[in-house]
């Protein structure tokens, strides 16, 4: 979700600059052995003025990557960086790479805006960048792009291109990026997925900054009112999709697949009613309501005569929505909400990390 973000507002960057005829150098995180701050695909672009947008590390490593990245402008030639820490974890933190091990990081001119991989960022399908990190002179910098059914450019030989785009396509489905060596030939393969989509019922106020707050962390943010005058932009972040619909239409309005999550919240007992009968028909994993308790089992007792709410239905609802943080207000009552949907998106039980048994970013020990 970050990465389809950070990979957004970087090319946003990176078309602004080249508009202008500036030229720019991008560093992207290929590999990383151990438990680092940031994973495989994070990036930093840095502009010829020296300014940057993006990050590869926890603060440290970026004056080094800033100064490899001017070097590569005034030569036009890819480096291929490796910054190693220390055996011990809190000096590995203390130098922003947050684990035991090696960050490598590939620094290219950004020589074009990029357009075709902009464009795909701007849709709900997943795909992969493929570019040549090391190998022959001539290849390193090359880039092809792969979607499961498409391909667009070249690594320079068709073998080659044949054996990135299986790779590629496991990696998709897989949801992981890489760094792939090919005879010789390195290649960092990127899996770009879309973020999920959260939708709102209701544009009261309080939905106004759980709107912006899931917009910041990366969601794809639409919400939904019968109301046209809830909908005003001015009440919402740029990117916010608003849409006008009861219940009735929800479904016709707003595409809800596997990757949505929704929030019912319009303080209308008949108006969430409604939206959550057509949220339960959808494949959606978690579908919120606000409100106490028993006024969600009101709500879910008169749907029983109309839907299916078995078992398998019930364990999407989580009414009352969001973790029991003591929260007061809009603002925390937004935060405890996203804390749940992202628990959910990641498959985590909302634990404190202190009672994590191994590593942050390793496999959880239960």
């Amino acid at each position: 979700m970050k990465q389809w973000l950070e990979t957004r507002q970087v090319l946003d960057r990176l078309e602004a600059l080249t508009r202008k005829g500036r030229s720019a150098a991008l560093a992207t995180v290929v590999r990383v052995r151990g438990s680092a701050y940031r994973r495989e695909g994070a990036k930093l672009l840095v502009a010829d003025d020296g300014t940057t947008i993006g990050n590869v590390s926890g603060g440290c490593l970026e004056l080094d990557v800033r100064e490899v990245a001017l070097a590569v402008l005034g030569s036009g030639e890819a480096q291929l960086r490796t910054y190693c820490s220390t055996n011990d974890e809190v000096s590995a933190w203390d130098l922003g790479l947050g684990c035991e091990g090696q960050v490598e990081i590939f620094v290219e001119p950004a020589t074009d805006a990029r357009t075709h991989e902009r464009g795909r960022l701007a849709g709900r399908a997943p795909f992969a960048v493929c570019t040549v990190v090391s190998g022959p002179k001539a290849a390193v910098g090359s880039r092809m792009t792969v979607t499961t059914v498409s391909t667009d450019g070249s690594l320079g030989a068709a073998a080659l291109d044949a054996r990135v785009i299986e790779r590629a396509r496991a990696l998709i489905r897989d949801g992981r990026s890489s760094l792939w060596d090919f005879d010789g030939v390195a290649v960092f393969v990127e899996s770009l997925l879309p973020p999920p989509q959260l939708v709102l019922c209701g544009a009261g106020e309080d939905a106004r900054p759980l709107a912006r707050l899931a917009a910041e962390i990366g969601f794809q943010v639409v919400v939904v009112d019968r109301r046209s005058g809830y909908l005003s932009e001015s009440n919402f972040p740029a990117g916010v999709a608003r849409v006008e619909s009861d219940g009735e239409r929800l479904l016709e309005r707003v595409a809800i697949d596997a990757s949505c999550y929704a929030v019912v919240m319009t303080h209308n007992f008949a108006d969430d009613r409604a939206y959550l009968r057509a949220l339960v028909a959808t494949p959606a994993p978690y579908i919120g309501i606000l409100g106490p308790r028993r006024r969600t089992e009101r709500i879910l007792t008169l749907l029983e005569g109309e839907v299916a709410l078995d078992d398998s239905q019930r364990v999407r609802l989580h009414g009352p929505v969001g973790f029991d943080l003591g929260a007061d207000g809009a603002e925390q009552v937004a935060l405890a909400v996203l804390a749940e949907i992202l628990a959910v998106h990641a498959g985590k039980n909302g634990r404190p990390l202190r009672e994590r048994k191994s590593s942050i970013h390793g496999r959880d020990d239960d």
